[in-house]
């Protein structure tokens, strides 16, 4: 049986490898808030258990086994937040926290009743994708707000970090998923973009826009 500490680093390095760049020890260190002398342990024993590789050449990967045992994870993370929002009515800026201790605790049977419940959602309330859970339209591609010229417009799909400051701030000025977004100025030198969300107008920085996934309308 997984232990709650392993099942964090494998959902970690899972969300970790969608991204372009090889994963290394560091980088790992630095998101789990740890020293290298811990990381390196857990990877030791990850490796030990046959979830993960690591080499210099392609840095650390998931086995079949910690691929599907991170998917399991996040599927039943993703899901509790699903059921924190839908059902039990909480803020999205507050159901990860909520959905990380929930999801050790969900079983097979619950993860069954809770996809029927839902009726099999295909993301989480920030708009990341459900592993395993078959998409019911074909999934454009995204790209990050802070790309999009000044004209253009889109609908956001998601929000790439959970952290509740930012999901509040943003729930507050309507940018949400599926929210229909256009971007009216944008200042030189990497300067703030104007964005036109739900009827208003608001100045955006090119951090927080980078962090807002949108598709073509």
């Amino acid at each position: 049986m997984l232990t709650p500490a392993v099942e964090e680093y494998l959902e970690a390095i899972y969300k970790m490898l969608q991204g372009d760049r090889p994963l290394i020890a560091a980088r790992l260190a630095e998101t789990m808030d740890v020293s290298p002398p811990t990381v390196a342990d857990m990877l030791k024993r990850l490796q030990e258990g046959g979830f993960v590789k690591v080499s210099r050449k392609d840095g650390i990967t998931l086995t079949r086994k910690g691929k599907e045992s991170a998917e399991t994870l996040v599927r039943r993370h993703r899901l509790a937040e699903r059921l924190l929002t839908d059902v039990l009515g909480l803020p999205w800026d507050e159901v990860h926290e909520e959905a990380c201790r929930l999801e050790h605790a969900i079983s097979d049977p619950v993860e069954t009743k809770l996809l029927e419940v839902l009726d099999n959602p295909e993301t989480c309330p920030h708009g990341h994708p459900i592993p395993g859970v078959k998409a019911r339209g074909r999934r454009q591609e995204t790209r990050p707000l802070s790309t999009l010229g000044v004209g253009e417009e889109g609908v956001i799909e998601r929000i790439t970090e959970e952290e509740p400051q930012l999901l509040q701030y943003l729930a507050d000025l309507g940018m949400l998923p599926e929210a229909k977004i256009s971007v009216r100025e944008v200042a030189p030198f990497k300067g703030p973009l104007l964005v036109k969300v739900a009827g208003a107008q608001y100045a955006l920085g090119q951090e927080v826009a980078a962090k807002i996934m949108v598709r073509k309308r």
